[in-house]
């Protein structure tokens, strides 16, 4: 089974929001055998709780279950869990590479699957309010990255 994993700063907002659309994605494409997903983050002070109200609302306007999930911080062992670890931000990833030590093959930055976009890290709908901007980048990073997904592992 091909793993995946999407860190952001709270495990709030962006990451569960990937979490949850790419999740939606591969159900659509009969794939929920082949692929999980999970997401986690950088710091530890929503742990324990469920995404942001905005993500919420949003996910249910698009009818995207995000039933169970909750926040948490990543861990050095979901560098070596999982085969593809994507920051939202280039902290996310200058912390996570910092965590994963020597070991950087399976960390990416969300925005390098959209490289035509003008915006080089998600922004964070926690500080800016913008929760529609940021599924729209969600929603076609997801794409990309399922399409890479299918074309690298399966």
């Amino acid at each position: 089974m091909v793993s995946v994993l999407f860190v952001c700063l709270g495990n709030i907002c962006r990451s569960p929001m990937a979490e949850a659309v790419l999740r939606h994605k591969i159900v659509q494409r009969g794939l929920q055998d082949k692929i999980r997903v999970d997401s986690a983050g950088t710091g530890d002070w929503h742990i324990g709780n469920v995404p942001h109200e905005g993500t919420r609302k949003l996910l249910d306007s698009w009818q995207i279950s995000y039933e169970g999930m909750v926040a948490r911080k990543v861990e050095s062992q979901d560098l070596v869990k999982f085969d593809y670890v994507i920051g939202m931000d280039d902290s996310n990833v200058a912390n996570l590479r910092k965590l994963a030590g020597g070991d950087q093959a399976a960390i990416l930055k969300f925005m390098d699957l959209l490289p035509d976009e003008k915006l080089r890290e998600v922004p964070d709908p926690y500080f800016t309010g913008n929760f529609d901007e940021v599924y729209r980048l969600i929603d076609a990073g997801c794409d990309i990255l399922l399409d890479k997904i299918m074309k690298e592992k399966l």
